[in-house]
């Protein structure tokens, strides 16, 4: 026999409700619940808090939001907020239950501006140290990735150097004699395409034409982790 779905009524209660039991044994959250221990921050911030004035937001709560926002790759700090009460394994990971008030974004602009740089760095660091006491990290992998920058410079500078105009344009000139400088280090560069030794920035002549879509200015940035 076919069974047909009622339309849903609010409960006044809800008994018997826990967090816990929603999230999978296996979610990534669990893991670095596991194994990262958050409460280290309240001895690395104490000294950015006064002793009146309004409650803040627990520190940890402050930082897990962050790495929320990492982790998950949301797009804004509205957007995290705003997901949050929908996200049963945020709420969790938090410690935050089904009724607990969610903070105003503006809470993670000001904490960044309260602890400066220098504390983050260190966030990081010691959240890098549990993972790999934890064995987490090891290592045994690098994990290469790369990316494109623009750079800032118009692609109105850029001058045909097999071309006769170029010699009536005073800055290609100046430029030209400050490349003759360093020409021994553009030939012993083996990775400098063809095109790039005919056409040349006058404003940055460092940068490289790339044609991916429109033809701009860029570099090419690496990063290892």
């Amino acid at each position: 026999m076919m069974s047909y779905q009622p339309a849903p009524q609010e409960k006044l209660f809800y008994t018997g409700i826990h967090l816990d039991r929603r999230i999978r044994k296996n979610h990534p959250l669990r893991r670095i619940d596991k194994v990262i221990d958050f409460d280290f921050i309240y001895k690395e911030v104490k000294d950015k808090y006064g002793s009146n004035g309004n409650v803040s937001v627990p520190p940890p709560v402050i930082l897990k939001l962050m790495l929320l926002l990492v982790f998950y790759n949301v797009r804004s700090e509205r957007e995290l907020m705003g997901t949050l009460p929908e996200r049963l394994d945020w709420l969790w990971f938090l410690g935050y239950d089904l009724d607990t008030e969610v903070p105003n974004h503006s809470v993670l602009s000001k904490a960044r501006k309260k602890w400066v740089v220098e504390a983050f760095k260190k966030f990081f660091e010691m959240i890098v140290w549990q993972c790999v006491e934890a064995g987490l990290v090891d290592g045994s992998k690098i994990f290469i990735d790369s990316s494109l920058i623009d750079a800032d410079a118009s692609n109105n500078s850029v001058v045909d150097t097999h071309s006769l105009k170029r010699y009536l344009n005073k800055s290609y000139l100046e430029l030209e004699r400050r490349l003759d400088e360093k020409e021994d280090t553009r030939k012993d560069t083996k990775d400098f395409r063809e095109v790039n030794n005919r056409y040349i920035s006058t404003t940055d002549p460092d940068a490289s034409i790339v044609r991916v879509g429109k033809p701009k200015l860029r570099y090419h940035t690496h990063r290892v982790q």
